[in-house]
């Protein structure tokens, strides 16, 4: 394998690692905002994980 093709491997692995991240991030933010947000129980928006 040429460099040319190490380059574009290398690339490829960092651009996927970032959507990877991106999307659990997005992920997270997402089932904490179901979980604790406005239609939540008082119980749940009082729990350790919404704090």
């Amino acid at each position: 394998m040429g460099k040319k093709h190490l380059l574009i491997s290398g690339a490829v692995a960092v651009l996927c690692a970032g959507i990877l991240v991106l999307f659990t991030d997005i992920e997270v933010r997402t089932v904490h905002w179901f979980n604790c947000g406005p239609w939540s129980s008082s119980g749940e928006k009082a729990s350790q994980a919404c704090r």
